[in-house]
C-alpha cells in the first residue's frame, strides 16, 4: 500500500490513502527527511513471534478466571 503525506499535525502525519480516505502515522516512524508531498510505501506483515507471545501472556493472565 502506498500514501502520501499530506500534512504534519502535532505527532502525525496525515497521510492519504489510494482509496482518498485518510490515514495518521505517528512521526516517529517515519523517516527524518519525511516531507509534505512525499510518497510512503507502508508494507504490513505479522510479527509471529510477538503474536505467539502475547497469546501466552494472556492464556496465562486469564487461565484462573474461569476456574
Amino acid at each position: 500500500m502506498k500514501v502520501i503525506i499530506d500534512r504534519f499535525e502535532e505527532d502525525f502525519a496525515v497521510c492519504e490513502r489510494e482509496n482518498k480516505t485518510m490515514l495518521d502515522i505517528p512521526k516517529e516512524i517515519l523517516p527524518e527527511e519525511a516531507k509534505e508531498g512525499d510518497v510512503l510505501n507502508i508494507n504490513i506483515s505479522i510479527d509471529t513471534e510477538e503474536t505467539e507471545s502475547r497469546k501466552k501472556l494472556i492464556q496465562e493472565l486469564t487461565k484462573d478466571i474461569w476456574s
